[in-house]
């Protein structure tokens, strides 16, 4: 894709830099509610399952568009359309501060969801700027935008007490058009719309932009980016509700806990992004899921309390996770989920260089809805089971079955094509996906 190009060195990167700031701003507007909600759910008296819905809904819009502006990205330029991106999830921010109950704060909810959508958008542009021997270092700092969540955490928090959480809304909004304008003239448009146009060529059709998606192998990227970043957009949200309710934290520290967790799960994409172009991808999420597995079993078991038929009576004590373990193990798990997050992403431009946008879009639409549904499931296994540790219990299984779908398809594919192989090795990400449709 990129090989027929030669973008200056200065364009790309302006290109990677001002859309990694434009996706930090973005993710922070996205993620409002994980402290916004707090609040709400305080003033309004919800359940842990509403809650868990409010702070899910703008995961639900930002994952549903992914797909159709990453389309619109690599047909018509990522630079307007992550532009336009911005303006319409500022307006619907600023219309945040004017809800009054629930109805309308899912509603807002909605539209500030819109911010989400950036991510497809700014991976089908990004892409474009870089050869596929950078592409995942340059995916991996684009992706670090991430870092969005914490920032949120860090400073809505502070202004939420001091101006009320309505100022939180409209200077999040403020932000969004600052950026919007900053973006749209400190970057150009990429070089492949660039030399379409220079050819007078048309966009593709949305029909040949959707023909990947025919291939399992893209599903089953979009089952590991459920787990890697839509758990890591559903603890984003859920850990400040958990750190309030486990261990009887304010909000302010609760978000800037959450934010501990936020940034390692963030900054560290960037090293996944390495490690996939010097190592393999697939190396990069063996190392995941097999982190992410042990973590997510640690954090599953509940406080117990036990009482053994001792020779001299009852021997009774207690099990739980305290708070430094806790914190350390749920950081851990951010780290894992980072390296996964680039590493997904880093196949995309190898194995699809000329529908970035659609075959990313539909593994970030699936992602981000996982960032929607796991909330949910999360609030609704609460008020269920009554178990605190019952969110780890879910991404246990979640990863649990990621790790072995990913295993079999590639036993699968190896002993097709080298059947002397008895060990599991990581074929070349280069190779195209000739075969791959029935894995």
């Amino acid at each position: 894709m990129n090989a027929t190009t030669n973008p200056t060195e200065a364009g790309s990167s302006r290109a990677l830099w001002s859309s990694t700031l434009a996706f930090t701003v973005c993710f922070s507007a996205w993620t409002i509610f994980s402290i916004l909600g707090v609040q709400v759910k305080r003033d309004l008296g919800l359940s842990d399952f509403q809650f868990g819905l409010l702070v899910g809904t703008p995961i639900l819009t930002g994952s549903l568009i992914r797909l159709v502006l990453g389309i619109w990205a690599d047909q018509y330029g990522g630079r307007l359309v992550f532009t336009g991106v911005m303006l319409a999830a500022a307006v619907a921010t600023f219309l945040l501060s004017y809800a009054y109950d629930y109805p309308t704060f899912l509603l807002a909810a909605l539209g500030v969801g819109i911010a989400g959508g950036s991510f497809s958008v700014g991976v089908a542009y990004v892409s474009k700027w870089f050869p596929k021997h950078k592409q995942g270092t340059a995916l991996g700092i684009f992706g670090a935008g991430n870092v969005g969540a914490a920032v949120t955490k860090f400073l809505a928090p502070t202004v939420m007490v001091g101006l009320g959480w309505q100022a939180v809304a409209q200077i999040w909004a403020a932000a969004l058009v600052v950026t919007a304008v900053a973006f749209f003239l400190t970057t150009q448009d990429d070089p492949d719309l660039a030399a379409r146009r220079a050819q007078g060529a048309p966009p593709e059709s949305f029909a040949a932009m959707m023909a990947p998606l025919a291939n399992m192998q893209v599903w089953r990227f979009s089952t590991y980016y459920f787990f890697v970043f839509g758990g890591f957009v559903a603890l984003s949200l859920w850990l400040p509700r958990y750190y309030v309710g486990v261990y009887g934290l304010d909000i302010v520290t609760a978000g800037m806990l959450g934010a501990a967790y936020s940034i390692p799960g963030s900054l560290f994409r960037i090293l996944g992004g390495t490690l996939s172009d010097k190592y393999g991808a697939r190396r990069v999420m063996y190392g995941t899921f097999i982190g992410s597995v042990i973590c997510t079993f640690l954090l599953s078991y509940p406080a117990t309390h036990y009482i053994v038929a001792g020779i001299r009576g009852p021997i009774e004590f207690d099990t739980a996770i305290g708070f430094l373990p806790f914190m350390l193990l749920t950081m851990a798990l951010g780290f894992f989920m980072s390296l996964g997050k680039a590493a997904v992403y880093k196949h995309i431009p190898v194995y699809y260089p000329g529908r970035v946008g659609a075959v990313g879009g539909v593994v970030g639409l699936i992602g981000g809805l996982g960032g929607f549904v796991l909330p949910i499931a999360f609030g609704a296994m609460n008020d269920i089971i009554g178990v605190w540790t019952s969110c780890f219990m879910l991404l246990f299984v979640t990863v649990s079955i990621s790790l072995v779908w990913m295993h079999v398809s590639i036993r699968r594919m190896e002993r097709a094509e080298h059947p002397e192989l008895r060990a599991p090795r990581d074929l070349p990400e280069a190779a195209p996906p000739t075969n791959l449709a029935a894995q």
